[in-house]
């Protein structure tokens, strides 16, 4: 069994036997039963699309909270959600999400954020951003590595693939405007994002796409703590929250953090 408890500040645990979330006291609220994103759903986006493998890759618990705080979270329009991810490789791509973009908030130029933390396991997480003048390009892609406490934001204007490239589940949990859907579709008609993540006898390769008619070189970036965001490594972002309600508005009006966004992209890939 793994302890969640400590790491996301709620009674949770996972159980690897069985492969599920086990919520305890006070979270009575919460949908037992997870979304699961199974071999067959992915094949769009595999390096091989035929690559055999486990079935189900990974779980999506959406809307996790203990019962008194669900009424709050909904009033300030947020979302948390857990997310947990097999180990393996389907041949030889370790085994990742569907990847994604979000929509434009009406009105502002901008697409919606969303803050990731790991909660056990390792993470990688790809980040991308279209060429605004050709959509089937590429103008940047960066690599977050992160492991458990880290905090990763996806700024506006970026889409995203979580890989898991280690021997242990990954666990991770997000925060995100809950007024939206995720947009799959320009992921899936290009079989995928800008790399995909292989397993070698030396390590870990990322091998580019080509159904892209242009790819960056792949920038690999270190976690950024932002303070002014309270995305702080080791500090729960649930038990953020419950001390501070608006310490994730800038997820529901990213138009009034632009400054902070362009900040944090800067420091993430200068450094």
């Amino acid at each position: 069994m793994i302890d969640l408890s400590k790491q996301s500040g709620l009674p949770v645990k996972w159980n690897p036997d069985e492969k599920r979330l086990i919520f305890g006291k006070g979270m009575e609220n919460v949908n037992k039963v997870p979304d699961i994103r199974r071999r067959q759903d992915m094949k769009d986006v595999l390096y091989n699309p035929e690559a055999s493998g486990e079935d189900e890759l990974y779980y999506m618990y959406r809307g996790v909270s203990y019962a008194k705080d669900e009424a709050l979270i909904e009033n300030k329009g947020l979302r948390y959600d857990i997310t947990v991810i097999c180990p393996g490789t389907l041949e030889r791509e370790y085994i990742k999400t569907a990847g994604h973009y979000h929509p434009e908030k009406p009105g502002t130029g901008l697409t919606y954020p969303e803050v990731y933390e790991v909660l056990h396991g390792r993470a990688h997480y790809l980040l991308q951003r279209p060429h605004p003048e050709d959509i089937d390009s590429l103008e940047t892609v960066l690599l977050v590595a992160a492991k458990p406490g880290d905090k990763v934001l996806i700024p506006p204007g970026f889409g995203h693939i979580t890989i898991n490239p280690g021997e242990d589940f990954l666990i991770m949990s997000n925060w995100v405007a809950r007024d939206f859907s995720s947009v799959y579709e320009p992921v899936r008609q290009m079989a995928g994002g800008g790399y995909y993540e292989l397993q070698t006898e030396e390590g870990p390769e990322f091998v580019v796409n080509k159904r892209y008619r242009s790819v960056p070189a792949l920038r690999r970036c270190p976690v950024i703590q932002v303070p002014q965001l309270n995305l702080i490594t080791g500090l729960p972002l649930y038990r953020v929250f419950l001390e501070n309600s608006r310490a994730f508005e800038f997820l529901t009006v990213p138009e009034q953090y632009t400054d902070l966004f362009a900040n944090y992209l800067e420091e993430l890939t200068v450094t």
